[in-house]
């Protein structure tokens, strides 16, 4: 992942992080650099990676970082190229390097740079309704109507014939052609990650971006979390219904439909042409396949593959729901 929005305090020593983590260091390390911090797939020779769980092995297999930070059982998963650094919790020594390559990345604190949007480039391009503002580094494209009340804050991207609705916040987006985004929507906060303690709850940083692709619709009262490791996709021609949740890092695949009050745990991915029921829960980390459908008020705490159609909680294949239910 490429993040075109937080500066980038790299390269870092890898013996720097070495010291944060409070391990001991490797001497044919000392001078050795990376230059960013990326999940298993994306990262290069030139990054450092984590893997915190045996769910993400096979990737694991194939990263191309030249440090990851894991756990000792986890190590025997990582390939020649890639040096072990071994902690007692992954997540959290991950927090505090991310912070160290992203400190602005931590809080959401309101954008100082907004403007009234009469003040702004957009005033005679834009069709827009009273008291908006727009922040910095923000770009419309044609024909875009903005409702109400509406902030469009720092670091935004949105394409043509769009039209975002009253009383909604974008930042850290980057939004495609023929989106409609609904009232009273939040997109590209960061989402709810945080390691908690007995004084003070530890936030990581949340360095991904929200990308909605080309004819998609989000629903009143949705909230879609930007990406913490990578980022968080709406595919294309995707609706979704009022009062939706989608969390950090979640990959939703075009033709997409989902009614409402449904809520998404981070990480999980969704293929194409899925359709979900109302109200139903899906766990984190989780893959669900392709043309898989998901009755409403189910709750699915396991992948599902290609083609199912399942119902109830846990949710399973709708047939043996009902023969159970009769």
């Amino acid at each position: 992942m490429t993040n075109p929005f937080y500066k980038n305090n790299g390269p870092i020593s890898i013996l720097e992080i070495i010291k944060l983590l409070n391990i001991n260091p490797n001497k044919n390390i000392e001078y050795l650099y990376v230059d960013d911090i990326k999940d298993l797939q994306s990262a290069t020779a030139k990054d450092i990676t984590f893997l915190h769980s045996k769910k993400y092995k096979n990737l694991a297999n194939k990263t191309k970082a030249s440090f990851c930070i894991t756990t000792k059982n986890l190590s025997v998963e990582l390939p020649k190229n890639c040096m072990p650094l071994i902690v007692e919790n992954v997540l959290l020594s991950i927090s505090l390097i991310a912070a160290k390559f992203y400190p602005d990345a931590v809080d959401d604190n309101f954008d100082e740079t907004v403007i009234d949007i009469t003040k702004s480039k957009f005033k005679d391009k834009v069709k827009f309704g009273k008291n908006i503002l727009i922040g910095k580094n923000v770009s419309i494209g044609i024909n875009c109507l903005i409702g109400h009340n509406t902030i469009i804050e720092k670091n935004v991207s949105i394409g043509d014939n769009c039209s975002i609705g009253s009383n909604t916040i974008i930042r850290n987006s980057l939004i495609g052609n023929n989106v409609k985004i609904l009232d009273n929507c939040i997109v590209g906060k960061h989402g709810f990650g945080f390691f908690p303690d007995i004084n003070i709850n530890l936030r990581y940083p949340h360095i991904g971006v929200v990308k909605i692709q080309d004819n998609c619709e989000i629903g009143c009262g949705s909230t879609i979390d930007r990406g913490s490791m990578s980022n968080t996709v709406i595919g294309k021609n995707t609706f979704l219904d009022n009062q939706i949740h989608i969390a950090h890092n979640v990959k939703i695949g075009e033709n997409t439909i989902i009614a409402g009050q449904v809520g998404i745990a981070g990480s999980s991915t969704l293929g194409k042409n899925v359709k979900i029921g109302g109200q139903v829960g899906i766990s984190g980390h989780l893959k669900i396949g392709d043309n898989v459908e998901i009755a409403g008020g189910s709750g699915v705490i396991k992948d599902i593959p290609d083609n199912s159609k399942v119902m109830g909680y846990p949710a399973k294949n709708i047939r043996q729901f009902l023969k159970e239910n009769k």
